[in-house]
């Protein structure tokens, strides 16, 4: 299926958030997460299905300073 990530359309075969965010790399309850512009808490992911056409928002915190 095609989704969006951070502004960039990509092809996934994950069925959900938490499946996704694994593929990429991207683990650690510190992650804030979106699909379509709503709030995906990390103790739901796991259930959060995906569908074609989501457009998730994946944010980190940085360092700097």
């Amino acid at each position: 299926m095609k989704i969006i990530i951070n502004g960039e359309t990509r092809e996934t075969s994950a069925k959900t958030l938490a499946n996704l965010l694994a593929d990429l790399d991207y683990e650690g309850e510190w992650l804030a997460t979106a699909v379509n512009g709503e709030l995906v808490q990390s103790a739901t992911r796991t259930k959060y299905r995906l569908a074609d056409g989501d457009r998730i928002e994946i944010l980190s915190p940085m360092q700097g300073g």
